[in-house]
């Protein structure tokens, strides 16, 4: 049996990126949460993402374990 290597978290965002659309994994109560959408902002250490249906999330940046700019819709 081949050992199984996981995968790696890498937050490769930072606030030049905003406008662009990302997806984002952050530590939560009870496990992780995840967001894509539009980096609307990153101010004052808390990231807002604009989701598709509308909704706004905001994400403080200490919490990120993982992140990445990906393709638009």
């Amino acid at each position: 049996m081949t050992p199984r290597q996981g995968a790696r978290l890498v937050v490769a965002i930072t606030p030049a990126d905003t406008g662009k659309r990302v997806t984002t994994r952050r530590v939560a109560p009870g496990g992780f949460r995840d967001a894509v959408g539009v980096l609307e902002s990153w101010k004052d250490g808390v990231l807002a993402v604009r989701k598709r249906d509308g909704t706004l999330v905001e994400i403080a940046e200490e919490t990120l374990v993982a992140a990445r700019v990906v393709p638009a819709r």
